[in-house]
């Protein structure tokens, strides 16, 4: 019998070396994380790249010194956004807009009083507005890190609770926690997908030693945003400390419950928080500014050439919806994640429609002629048209077989200073109506020729989605039972006759059976897979769970699927429960937004309209001069500041009002949607060119029974009166 040798360290390495890069090796094989990672950062994220390329020219020219907590929270941001950036240049590109910006407005104001000869022709307002553009950039440039952190926060928040199924799921039978991240990197969507590939990343390169030190140290910029996520990783991570297999997996299991209830207590707080922000956004940035139209014109009159038309189109068309969309920004940086749109619907054989550009010029010719009809009392003034035609360049109302409106012109161009103002005639502001129309119904036209059919898709996906969890429970049995995950999707087909479930099971079936593709295949494959008309991210996680678990055995197979059965019914829960706080916010505003805002804009438009019509066919500054009211004291003087001539023509206004409303409606939609369903851009798309349609083509109704009424009422009135 040979003597008893004691093994040393390399006998123990050599018997178990093949063993370990076995279990190892396989995560190892499965992605080159370096070369991934940088790949995955050009293609998905351009965005970021083309402000890197900012930062390190302009934000190279110059170092500027920042404070040490500047340099912190930069950096902090920075490093949440995955941008190889330093601080510094963050902040110097901030500064360089801003003095490029504010350098160029002095150079164009200063050489515009040059040419002009007079310091007294010194474009005050134009310098005033590049002043607010240039301090704008400043902020919107330095705050850019922290929106990028949001924004990154908000996408990869709405795929925790999918990552930590995933990581629970392979983990409940392979107790292997960098294996079961690997898992989750590989079928996780952008950004998260992203976060846990640099996870291995840094480990790579040498940041961190260990796995488990790169992940803590990612789990700590999650600190002040999510704490669930990271009390779930932790009992993550302590159920490989247990002995027993019971208390693993429930430990297991308590860690999917940490999330799913983290999620629901946070989104619950912000339908509690946002109902008074949203109140107040409305109330300033839509009611105040349409109550106001109504004041325009007197205003205007009585302070002369100081209030333009270019005013109000500043004011209601870039101002006021900066502010509405800055606000509105601020309060969706609050939302904490959604679930919203799916990166599978890419895959849908309907998604050329949706990015084709086709739509635009199709609608573009179909309403050409409503721009035409808005712009003809300007071409009929200031081009030969007219002329060309045969035609005289304004008509009376008495010439057009209305007399009964007397003999004020359609168009009303007043001569003024050797040319034409206005127009201020009734009939160019009915016509300035089909402007804003046309652009309304171009814009819903296109949104809903470019989403109708994947919105059709989607409602069969979200029927699918809502029978899931009973066949989930069927397939799970099924496999339990020891039927084979080739042939169990053939009979829970046979089981769900009538349902949206039995389609998708028979085309999983058919790719299996008749085109000899894997259960992998048969579902995802690219071309024929099942789940290419179905893009959702709930079928598409319980199928890589399913096919993950297979692997595994039946048995553990049937078990993921149950576990998932359950995940889904939390889920549902707590959508429904949530849908259910937040149906009065959404349903009050989107209200608010496609009937009273139009139906008060269109009346405020018929009052000023009104106005305008009083002093005009007054004349009081005309009759004031010939002695009609100048005996009464200083009456006269007073009246003299209502001139006509230096109004805002409601044709202009009507303009500018409805293209404001067009603007507050693509601002509202997107908010809604955002609070309703996270980021959806289809849902988006969709519901802008609804609410277009419905809000624009009742303020055109009531603006033009609105302006006829009071015209008429007017008429009636003063013809007595003169």
């Amino acid at each position: 019998m040979p003597p008893y040798r004691k093994p040393d360290v390399k006998d123990i390495l050599k018997k178990y070396s093949s063993k370990i890069e076995g279990q190892v090796g396989s995560a190892k094989k499965t992605v080159s994380y370096s070369r991934e990672y940088a790949k995955f950062k050009q293609e998905m994220t351009p965005e970021l790249t083309r402000y890197e390329r900012w930062c390190k020219t302009l934000g190279s020219a110059i170092k500027l010194n920042i404070s040490q907590k500047d340099e912190q929270r930069i950096k902090r941001d920075l490093e949440i956004s995955n941008l190889d950036l330093e601080p510094s240049q963050a902040m110097t590109l901030s500064v360089m807009s801003f003095a490029g910006v504010f350098v160029l407005g002095l150079l164009i104001s200063v050489a515009i009083a040059l040419i002009k000869g007079s310091f007294g022709e010194f474009p005050f307002l134009f310098f005033f507005l590049m002043i607010i553009l240039s301090l704008f950039l400043f902020y919107f440039v330095n705050s850019y890190p922290k929106r990028l952190a949001n924004k990154w926060r908000l996408k990869a928040s709405s795929q925790m609770v999918p990552a930590i199924l995933y990581i629970v799921v392979y983990m409940r039978h392979t107790p292997n926690l960098e294996r079961a991240i690997v898992f989750a990197s590989e079928h996780l969507q952008y950004p998260l997908a992203l976060d846990f590939k640099k996870v291995f990343y840094n480990v790579e390169v040498g940041k961190f030693s260990t796995i488990k030190e790169s992940l803590d140290n990612y789990l700590e910029t999650w600190r002040d945003y999510s704490v669930e996520f990271i009390e779930a990783f932790h009992l993550i991570e302590s159920s490989l400390f247990e002995p027993d297999n019971a208390r693993r997996i429930a430990t297991l299991e308590k860690s999917l419950q940490v999330i799913l209830d983290g999620v629901y207590n946070k989104m619950l707080k912000f339908t509690h928080n946002v109902r008074s922000p949203l109140t107040n956004v409305y109330m300033l940035a839509v009611m105040l500014p349409v109550l106001g139209i109504a004041l325009l014109p007197l205003a205007s009159a009585m302070v002369g050439d100081m209030l333009r038309w270019t005013h109000v189109v500043i004011l209601y068309n870039l101002i006021i919806p900066f502010m509405a969309f800055f606000m509105m920004d601020k309060i969706m940086v609050l939302r904490p994640g959604g679930y919203g749109e799916t990166k599978l619907l890419e895959r849908n054989p309907l998604y050329h429609k949706y990015k084709s550009n086709k739509y635009y010029y199709k609608a573009f010719l179909m309403y050409l002629p409503f721009f035409i009809i808005g712009f003809l009392p300007l071409i009929f003034q200031f081009t030969p048209m007219p002329e060309l035609l045969g035609l005289e360049k304004d008509y009376t109302f008495a010439q057009l077989g209305l007399g009964f409106f007397g003999d004020i012109k359609f168009f009303d161009f007043k001569e003024f200073g050797g040319g034409y103002v206005g127009p201020f005639g009734i009939g160019a502001l009915m016509l300035s109506l089909f402007i804003p129309l046309g652009a309304a119904l171009f814009f819903s036209t296109v949104f809903k020729n470019k989403t109708k059919d994947l919105i059709k898709e989607r409602e069969n996906t979200k029927q699918l989605e809502n029978e899931f969890n009973n066949s989930l429970f069927q397939l799970g049995n099924r496999m339990g039972n020891g039927v084979p995950s080739e042939l169990v999707f053939g009979q829970v087909a046979e089981s769900s006759k009538g349902l949206k479930t039995e389609d998708f099971f028979k085309r999983v079936n058919y790719n299996i059976r008749q085109m000899g593709m894997g259960v992998e295949k048969a579902i995802f494959d690219t071309k024929r897979g099942a789940i290419s008309r179905y893009p959702s991210d709930l079928i598409a996680t319980s199928m890589k769970i399913l096919i993950e678990s297979a692997k595994k055995g039946l048995k553990i197979a049937a078990i993921s699927l149950m576990s998932i059965s359950e995940y889904v019914k939390n889920i549902k829960k707590i959508t429904n429960r949530l849908k259910d706080l937040l149906a009065e916010i959404i349903s009050g505003m989107k209200s608010n937004m496609t009937f009273l805002t139009p139906l008060l804009s269109g009346i405020v438009v018929g009052l000023a309209a009104m106005i305008t019509s009083i002093l005009n066919k007054l004349n009081i500054s005309q009759l004031s001069g010939e002695g009609g009211v100048a005996g009464i004291g200083g009456l006269g003087n007073i009246l003299e500041i209502f001139d006509v001539m230096k109004m805002i023509p409601p044709y202009y206004l009507q303009i500018a009002i409805g293209i404001y409303l067009i603007q507050i409606i693509f601002i509202l939609t997107g908010t809604l949607v955002t609070i309703d369903s996270g980021e959806d851009k289809l849902e988006k798309t969709n519901k802008i060119g609804k609410n277009l349609k419905k809000g624009v083509v009742l303020y055109f109704i009531v603006s033009l029974l609105t302006v006829l009424a009071l015209f008429a009422l007017t008429s009636i009135v003063l013809g007595g009166l003169l």
